[in-house]
């Protein structure tokens, strides 16, 4: 393995450090310059080098899980850092249209290199779920059962524990490196001390491996959601039917013909128009014929006037009745109580 590395070793590790230098830079200028062209023509470039690094590193076959973490010589153990680099210059592209991909991308490389961390046993973390990007691509299958309450909030607890000691681990880590970086710089470093601080750097890139693939988690599901909604909105509505014409089914050809598919001819009038029509030239059914009642019907209502005529003179009796016996008797007669 060693004799094969040793086929390219200065173009590998000029594209290593190249890439990796790129992205520092990248990565220094912050987040409100990143759409800059100036600083996506670094990306690119560093994508570049970096790739041509990993095609390089697969095709000298310098890991294999076959071997332990001692057996790996020193200068090569920064080669595992590869994916990672890759995976962190691929999420500082910017084309909005092509992110859902770009973060996909990034996570499988991240993935790639925790993989390997823990196929060497570099150090121990739990490498998250591999499928979850596919899941999130095909949709995934049915989702499983919320967690109860007491359950959701013993993940969330777990969750930040480890999110704490990850941010310690990275304090440390850096503090570490900073006191041996300036023995790398200057060429001086004995070979236990490039060891040392390539298996940092490893470790400290597998902190943030980890990181970004819960912020990638989260983008992912976003931009699925938003795909969604556009998708809904832009789907083509379907254009209002045009009224139907009214039409009769028909036994024969001489109903067809008479009724048609859509009347021989057009209404030129309402009822009520005919009605007022027919009236004035005096052509309705009941016009000019006599009214006629039934001899039956006559007596009846002679007898009910007379009836009514009868009722009238009693009430007009009784009224009058009424006023002469007021006119005889004041008010108050016949009171007599309490009276001497």
């Amino acid at each position: 393995m060693a004799a094969a590395a040793a086929a390219e070793p200065e173009r590998l590790s000029e594209l290593l450090e190249s890439g990796w230098r790129l992205l520092e830079e990248v990565e220094s200028g912050g987040e409100a310059s990143s759409g800059a062209p100036a600083v996506q023509r670094r990306v690119q470039r560093g994508l570049e080098l970096l790739e041509r690094a990993a095609r390089a590193v697969a095709q000298l076959e310098l890991f294999s899980r076959n071997e332990e973490l001692e057996e790996i010589p020193s200068a090569d153990l920064r080669f595992m850092l590869v994916p990672a680099l890759l995976a962190a210059l691929t999420l500082r592209q910017v084309a909005p249209e092509r992110r859902l991909e770009h973060v996909r991308r990034a996570r499988g490389l991240f993935l790639d290199f925790l993989r390997l961390c823990r196929d060497y046993a570099v150090a121990r973390f739990d490498l998250p779920r591999e499928a979850e990007a596919e899941e999130e691509e095909d949709g995934g299958e049915a989702a499983p059962a919320p967690p109860d309450g007491q359950s959701s909030l013993l993940a969330m607890a777990a969750g930040r524990r480890a999110k704490i000691e990850r941010y310690k681990q990275k304090k440390e880590l850096e503090n570490q490196l900073a006191s041996l970086k300036p023995f790398i710089d200057s060429g001086q470093a004995e070979e236990e001390q490039i060891r040392e601080f390539y298996l940092l750097q490893i470790k400290k890139w597998i902190n943030i491996s980890l990181e970004e693939i819960e912020s990638i988690d989260q983008e992912i599901a976003i931009l699925n959601r938003r795909g969604a909604l556009q998708g809904s909105a832009t789907r083509p509505c379907q254009p209002p039917r045009p009224p139907g014409r009214p039409f009769i089914l028909t036994r024969d050809a001489a109903q067809a013909k008479v009724f048609g598919a859509g009347y021989p001819s057009l209404a030129t009038m309402t009822v009520d128009e005919w009605f007022e029509q027919h009236q004035k030239q005096g052509v309705l059914p009941d016009q000019g014929i006599s009214q006629r009642v039934p001899a039956g019907t006559e007596d009846q209502q002679k007898e009910q006037e007379k009836s009514t005529e009868e009722e009238e003179e009693a009430a007009v009796l009784k009224a009058r009745e009424w006023d002469e016996w007021k006119d005889l008797h004041p008010r108050g007669y016949g009171n007599r109580k309490n009276m001497g």
